[in-house]
């Protein structure tokens, strides 16, 4: 599947997620859209389960996209931008050592805890993962909070300041 193709997937569903979320649910956009997301995923491998076959068709279109490129090449490169866009420079700098230090902080401590709760739930469920590769999926998640964090964080009204 083209690269032009998914990305037209994609959006059509967070459009349509998005307007759930807004008419019916009235959750953070991302936390709406994760929501949906998730109980689509799950109502998919149930359907699966009936024999309904929709998670072999479901599979093949996931084995055909190269995430690479599109999550690389395309997604992300989009969200960083929308996000960076939206910074003010002068309050950047008037507030640099306050956002260094919490970035700091927040670069180590959000691995470690994603990591480790990752690695207690994982072991929780029964599968056993070493420490290490949790640790390594909490490095490789984290870098996206920061957009749904602001995100939130303009729905919530909290002030320009902290933003």
């Amino acid at each position: 599947m083209k690269l032009f193709d998914i990305l037209a997937i994609l959006v059509t569903f967070s459009a349509l997620f998005s307007y759930l979320n807004h008419r019916f649910l009235r959750f953070p956009r991302s936390v709406g859209l994760m929501l949906i997301a998730i109980v689509l995923s799950l109502l998919v491998t149930m359907l699966g389960w009936l024999g309904l076959g929709i998670d072999e068709a479901t599979r093949s279109l996931v084995a055909s996209i190269d995430f690479n490129r599109a999550l690389m090449g395309g997604m992300l490169s989009f969200l960083l931008f929308a996000g960076a866009l939206q910074v003010n420079l002068g309050d950047l700098v008037a507030n640099k050592w306050t956002i260094g230090l919490l970035a700091s902080v927040g670069v180590l401590a959000s691995p470690l805890i994603v990591g480790t709760l990752s690695w207690g739930i994982f072991h929780a469920i029964g599968f056993p993962f070493p420490f290490l590769y949790c640790l390594l999926f909490g490095a490789l998640i984290s870098p996206t909070d920061p957009v749904a964090v602001l995100s939130i964080l303009k729905s919530s009204g909290t002030p320009r300041s902290l933003q």
